[in-house]
């Protein structure tokens, strides 16, 4: 029987204005009870704090405080909290599966952007695109001689190393399947059958880098890939690579990568460094051969609509009482991002 949940917006106001358009409200609306006018509560405040009394359900996104156990303590008739952003784990903590609350997460929406990103930053490297603008734009009015001679030019054939057939891995070998190109993936958590199934040969971390000429990133930042390419992976990249890193900076010893791409030995196209943002000081600003971002591969604009409507595709399942598409698990922690 579908019910009608009493439910809270939690999260940072720049994150509710990005998120709820006057559709999205509507939608909320007509799918929970949630006070009036709707907008995020400041659960840092015993105003916010007083509101959890009787809430079942919170949407939460960018800016929703940890829900610690104290902070449960004021919301005693909680049961879920659909999340509309990808990573769950700077709010969700052991109180809230102590509790056996449900908890989704929109990262599969967040990760069509990425995966755009991706796909355009690995077509683009295979040209050397990024590398040949920049010194157009230093050298105006000539291409002679220099166009030749950047390094190893436009390789062929090229090989992709994905490394984490995440969702965004998965929907970057998907799609990179209608290009003549070689695709590896590694990966500790995929099966055989499945990488066959998305085109691509399943090999370990050390086979990836010495036969990529693009490597791409996927993995989460966890104690165990924190400088998963550090300096002896870097080295094992043939020349003229390019590392693409639109996951988490930790993924990559900065330093190691820094003199690899001065020495103008690998190139990278990085939407994510360690330290985020980089120092003003660091010359991979000033490199031809480096392409930095500053951290938009994600939703961005009206692409993270995209999340709001997961989350309250979410919320309509939750209380139409169907399977939901998109819960996370405490098991998945060590392997999620």
């Amino acid at each position: 029987m579908t019910r009608r949940p009493r439910a809270l917006v939690a999260m940072s106001p720049d994150a509710f204005d990005q998120l709820f358009d006057d559709r999205g409200l509507a939608r909320l609306a007509a799918l929970a009870d949630v006070p009036a006018p709707a907008g995020p509560t400041d659960l840092s405040d015993p105003a916010g704090l007083a509101a959890l009394s009787g809430i079942e359900v919170l949407v939460t996104s960018w800016g929703c405080p940890p829900l610690t156990a104290e902070l449960l303590e004021h919301a005693p008739k909680l049961e879920a909290v659909f999340h509309a952003a990808g990573s769950i784990k700077q709010h969700i903590t052991p109180a809230c599966w102590e509790r056996g609350i449900t908890v989704t997460t929109a990262a599969d929406a967040n990760a069509i952007p990425v995966a755009e990103y991706t796909m355009a930053a690995v077509m683009l490297s295979g040209k050397r695109f990024f590398e040949y603008a920049t010194r157009y734009r230093e050298a105006p009015g000539t291409w002679s001689p220099w166009r030749d001679r950047i390094r190893d030019g436009t390789r062929y054939p090229h090989t992709v190393g994905i490394v984490g057939l995440s969702r965004i891995g998965r929907r970057v070998a998907e799609a990179l399947r209608a290009f003549d190109l070689t695709v590896l993936a590694s990966d500790p958590y995929a099966r055989p059958e499945d990488a066959a199934a998305l085109g691509v040969h399943l090999v370990d971390l050390d086979e990836l880098a010495a036969a990529s000429t693009i490597v791409t990133l996927h993995a989460p930042l966890l104690s165990q890939t924190r400088h998963l390419l550090d300096r002896r992976r870097l080295g094992l990249l043939p020349d003229g690579a390019t590392v693409i890193n639109t996951a988490r900076g930790g993924l990559v010893d900065h330093d190691a990568l820094t003199a690899e791409c001065l020495d103008g030995r690998l190139s990278a196209v990085l939407d994510v460094t360690d330290p985020e943002p980089l120092p003003a000081d660091s010359p991979l600003y000033r490199l031809a051969n480096v392409t930095l971002t500053p951290h938009i591969a994600g939703a961005l604009g009206g692409e993270t609509r995209r999340m709001t409507d997961l989350a309250l595709d979410e919320l309509d399942r939750y209380r139409r009482g169907v399977p939901l598409r998109h819960q996370v698990h405490p098991d998945e922690l060590d392997r999620i991002a």
